[in-house]
């Protein structure tokens, strides 16, 4: 069998050996279906056309659902690698003065925060012998952490909150990050429980990125950071 084609030949051999490879083009399938459309004329309709047009378009629909998968998956796994290598600096302290040190450094270098702060309550409030510690940790009155994460209203119980914030001056928020606060956008605060007898904590992080915390993410990575830093806190107040 011959035909007469004005198609270069070498192109033509190399669409006959490997046709697949013209199928899997989607600017050269569509272009043929565009001429099958047009040699048809106006008044025919072509079913098979508009099958495979919403066929593709379903097809982009997952493709871009499948990036996006894929993305979100990327970016879970860096979170945790992110914990993990923060969980590892905190358990290197062997003095609770480095404890602190580390938190509000390459703690919060390695969670990409910008500012880092315990709260700890006590029954004297700021003249607590903790205080003189200064630095990263704040203390503050019996009520306060539950005052600051849910303000004017008894709302159930989380253990971390996300949230987006911009600390006025003599704020709560403005108390707790110092200078820092007129930088803050967005927190988490992270409620600790140091075991029975002891008064609340509270590990608030901020960020000058507004998008950091958001309350429609996932908490489940900085509850069990939280997790980890209670304990390590416990056999620091024992």
């Amino acid at each position: 069998m011959s035909s007469n084609s004005l198609m270069d030949d070498g192109v033509r051999e190399r669409i006959i050996s490997d046709p697949e490879a013209l199928l899997d083009d989607h600017d050269i399938m569509r272009a043929l279906v565009a001429a099958n459309e047009a040699s048809m004329g106006q008044n025919i309709v072509d079913l098979r056309g508009i099958a495979m047009e919403r066929l593709e378009a379903r097809l982009d629909r997952l493709e871009d659902t499948h990036r996006n998968v894929i993305a979100a998956a990327y970016e879970n796994l860096a979170g945790t690698n992110q914990v993990h290598r923060a969980v590892l600096r905190l358990l290197d302290a062997v003095k609770f003065e480095e404890f602190l040190a580390g938190l509000g450094g390459e703690v919060a270098d390695i969670l990409r925060v910008d500012a880092m702060v315990l709260v700890l309550e006590s029954p004297a409030g700021g003249d607590s012998a903790l205080s003189g510690l200064g630095g990263v940790l704040h203390v503050a009155e019996a009520g306060f952490i539950d005052r600051y994460v849910s303000p004017g209203r008894a709302s159930a119980f989380r253990s971390v909150v996300l949230r987006q914030v911009t600390p006025e001056p003599g704020s709560p928020g403005a108390t707790l990050y110092g200078d820092k606060a007129v930088h803050v956008r967005s927190e988490a605060c992270i409620r600790l429980d140091f075991g029975a007898g002891r008064q609340a904590g509270l590990l608030a992080m901020g960020s000058e990125d507004p998008h950091q915390f958001t309350p429609q993410q996932g908490t489940d990575l900085l509850g069990f950071f939280g997790g980890v830093f209670e304990r390590a806190m416990r056999r620091w107040l024992s």
